[in-house]
């Protein structure tokens, strides 16, 4: 075979590419793990992790980190920052092309490329993008020392990252749409006991204003239609994923009309030999535990097509 030929291309190095790889490999095949970003996705923007079994508390950072050690050392091939021009799943063998002309083979493929941070999409949030908007915590809250901001989002990333920001900013004013929320009570209850947070409830931006940066954002009440401006430092927003399916637009693969991958337990696709694992597939929960999982399946089913 050739040395571009693989047992199985993974497609994402996060939580459910890294795992999938790990157990692949163990399994003595031949793997190689394909990024267009940074080694180990979501979990790398994440602050702290304090739920994954058998580990008190870790950074995201670290945890990816010691994931790809040993995916690696168990024999993984693995490209960060690579761009993707074209998939080819075909029932003998899967192409994959990337834009400086280099083509990979496998027997099969495990799609894991995660998602990404939901936009309000709203006037204004383009522009000041990095300039008193963020989507990350972990990256940007030292920037907001002493400063005051707000936090968009009803859900436990908005909850626990509001609380985690309390160490920088000097205020921290948690805007939500609705009139509860959607995170798990014991971190509601953690936001809720915190002094520095305040909240407003039903309520949505509705524009970003400022220079050169943020200085300021309206936002209107849903019950009343109310609009009031609010003088701000930064902002930042955690309203959900959108899934990074979109190299997948031609290839067959079955998604639903939120551009979800569609699998079956076994993670398989509608392509045999093609599946998908993580936060890029059909479902209700997302953590890094279920990517693992996720990963896990993908490669003990892949292993039985790649030793047949």
């Amino acid at each position: 075979m050739s040395e571009n030929y693989f047992d199985s291309i993974i497609i994402g190095g996060g939580a459910a590419g890294l795992t999938a790889g790990i157990y692949l490999a163990r399994g003595k095949a031949t793997v190689l793990i394909l990024d267009t970003g940074t080694i180990g996705g979501q979990m790398i923007l994440t602050h702290q992790i304090a739920n994954y079994p058998g580990v008190e508390e870790i950074s995201g950072y670290q945890l990816s980190s010691t994931m790809r050690k040993q995916a690696a050392s168990f024999g993984c091939e693995i490209k960060s920052n690579v761009k993707i021009q074209n998939l080819l799943f075909k029932d003998d063998l899967k192409e994959v092309t990337l834009n400086n002309g280099s083509k990979f083979t496998a027997k099969t493929i495990i799609i894991a490329t995660g998602g990404r941070s939901r936009m309000l999409k709203v006037p204004g949030e383009t522009k000041f993008k990095g300039r008193g908007i963020s989507y990350c915590a972990t990256c940007d809250g030292d920037f907001f020392q002493d400063k005051e901001i707000i936090v968009v989002g009803g859900g436990n990333s908005a909850m626990e990252e509001a609380v985690s920001l309390t160490k920088y900013a000097s205020k921290v004013t948690i805007l939500h749409e609705f009139d509860h929320f959607q995170a798990f009570e014991h971190a509601v209850e953690e936001a809720k006991a915190n002094p520095k947070i305040d909240f407003i409830m039903e309520s949505h931006i509705t524009e970003f204003i400022g220079d050169e940066k943020l200085e300021a954002v309206k936002y209107e009440n849903l019950k009343t239609h109310e609009i009031k401006t609010k003088n701000i430092d930064g902002v930042f927003i955690f309203i959900g994923y959108e899934p990074n399916t979109e190299m997948l637009a031609d290839t067959g693969i079955e998604m639903t009309k939120w551009n979800e991958v569609v699998t079956n337990e076994m993670m398989e696709t509608n392509i045999k030999g093609v599946y998908a694992a993580g936060d890029l597939r059909q479902k209700r929960v997302r953590q890094v535990t279920t990517a693992v999982a996720d990963g896990t399946i993908a490669a003990v089913d892949a292993l039985n097509i790649i030793h047949k």
